[in-house]
């Protein structure tokens, strides 16, 4: 900790119309408070130094689900009965435990609808927060990406959580899933999850979103929680709503009503496929700093 202290030292202790546009909504933070210090440590930098959560912390979830921090972080258990977590040497398989609670309660529903059990990949960090690698969203504890590939029989060694690929579910051309992967228990699992009273949105690639609309039966209703976006070719990224507890949690604006299954075809444009580099790069965004987190992570980063 007397090392975290003298890093935040240093850093300052001092959809309406366009598709796309409605969908890359899901994971955009809400504008920095104010901006960042020229030269300030990166919050990723300061939460991914952090390898566990802050003790005496009352669990809750502050800011939104990519502008924030995580308190009260618990672990979800990296062997279940039917579940095991993936890519430990991330330490990502933290959540708030509502989180895991859900993780727990899909798991246990998962052999009933025909999948074996959930493989768990990034939720988040011991204190919530930026990442630095592969993620915008999962800073508050209450995002987890589950795999598309059913847990195996045996339990997976240290060396093979690592090692191990999620399946790829999305044919080459990305126009739909693959037919030789795609199964009726695919549906049935991400139906199981976006039926869950507490998830929020189910987000996939756009052609798993396309075979799920081609493949329902029945009740089509939790459609409307399964949100077509960029990548998440492998996996379903689950998300909940804030949690009780948690006043300074943001939720997402309400799901647009209907299934969303008449709005697909932009996502296979010829545009979207196939994007054309922009003639002026644009300039990277400056990182996210400490100051342009909620004003509670502070005190979460510095908790003992």
């Amino acid at each position: 900790m007397r090392r975290l202290l003298s890093v935040l030292a240093l850093a300052g202790l001092a959809l309406a119309g366009v598709p796309g546009a409605s969908h890359a909504q899901e994971d955009a933070p809400p504008p920095a408070a104010k901006p960042a210090a020229a030269g300030a440590t990166p919050a990723k930098v300061l939460f991914g130094a952090v390898k566990q959560p802050a003790s005496g912390l009352a669990p809750r979830a502050i800011g939104f689900y990519s502008r924030g921090c995580l308190a009260g972080g618990e672990a979800l258990p990296v062997t279940g009965p039917t579940w095991q977590a993936m890519r430990l040497s991330r330490n990502r398989n933290w959540g708030h435990p509502d989180l895991i609670a859900f993780l727990e309660r899909l798991a246990a529903q998962a052999p009933k609808v025909g999948w074996s059990g959930l493989l768990v990949g990034d939720m988040a960090q011991p204190r919530g927060g930026p990442m630095a690698t592969g993620h915008a969203s999962h800073q508050i504890g209450l995002d987890a990406d589950i795999w598309l590939t059913p847990m195996p029989r045996k339990v997976f060694t240290a060396k093979e959580r690592e090692d191990v690929s999620a399946t790829m579910i999305v044919r080459p051309d990305r126009l739909d899933v693959d037919a030789q992967v795609w199964t009726p228990a695919h549906v049935a699992i991400i139906r199981a999850a976006a039926q869950d009273d507490r998830v929020e949105r189910v987000l996939v690639n756009a052609a798993i979103k396309k075979a799920l609309c081609r493949d329902a039966r029945g009740d089509r209703s939790w459609l409307q929680k399964v949100r077509p976006y960029w990548g998440h070719d492998y996996h379903m990224h689950v998300r909940i709503s804030c949690p009780a507890g948690s006043p300074d949690c943001r939720p997402q604006d309400a799901v647009v009503p209907g299934d969303g299954c008449d709005k697909l075809d932009w996502w296979f444009s010829d545009g979207v496929l196939h994007p054309k580099p922009p003639k002026v790069p644009p300039k990277p965004a400056p990182p996210v700093t400490l100051a342009d987190l909620p004003p509670s992570c502070t005190a979460v980063l510095k908790a003992q």
